[in-house]
């Protein structure tokens, strides 16, 4: 069975609008600069027309990249349910060891941006938080075998 991506409809309908721009917008300009680079003669020591290719490959890979997730998405609807973390909860931690109190927006693993705490429901973490309550304390077990310890102060 193929990989399946938990996903709200919010956030498939944001994988088709960034394939559709893709597709549709950025790939006819790549081919475009890659016209126009080898209309200027030897590709060998043509850096625009290199940089161009490269940029096609990257493009084509974020494609295929979408195209897999939109046809493996388990989509599900948004809940709306605060006395426990789920898909799109923000949850106020209190982390034990580091005795600080940090905020995270449990994602899709489509939609992860740790930069501005969202972690995925796959992650460590997320997958520690998930269907937990207010007052839990969560064991998060981290890949190199380490643990440490979560309070879930609120959820929004």
């Amino acid at each position: 069975m193929a990989e399946r991506f938990v996903m709200t409809q919010k956030n498939y309908e944001d994988l088709k609008k960034e394939l559709d721009y893709l597709v549709k917008v950025k790939r006819p300009e790549i081919i475009e600069r890659i016209a126009e680079a080898r209309s200027h003669g030897d590709l060998s020591e043509n850096a625009e027309y290199d940089a161009a290719r490269e940029e096609q490959r990257s493009n084509e890979g974020k494609i295929a990249e979408i195209e897999f997730q939109i046809k493996n998405a388990d989509v599900r609807e948004e809940e709306t349910d605060k006395t426990y973390v789920h898909l799109n909860s923000v949850v106020t931690v209190y982390d034990e060891d580091m005795e600080e109190e940090a905020v995270y927006t449990i994602s899709s693993v489509t939609d992860v941006d740790v930069m501005h705490g969202k972690i995925s429901i796959e992650s460590p973490m997320g997958a520690a938080l998930l269907k937990k309550r207010k007052g839990d304390k969560v064991n998060v077990s981290c890949p190199d075998g380490t643990s440490y310890t979560l309070k879930i102060l609120k959820i929004n």
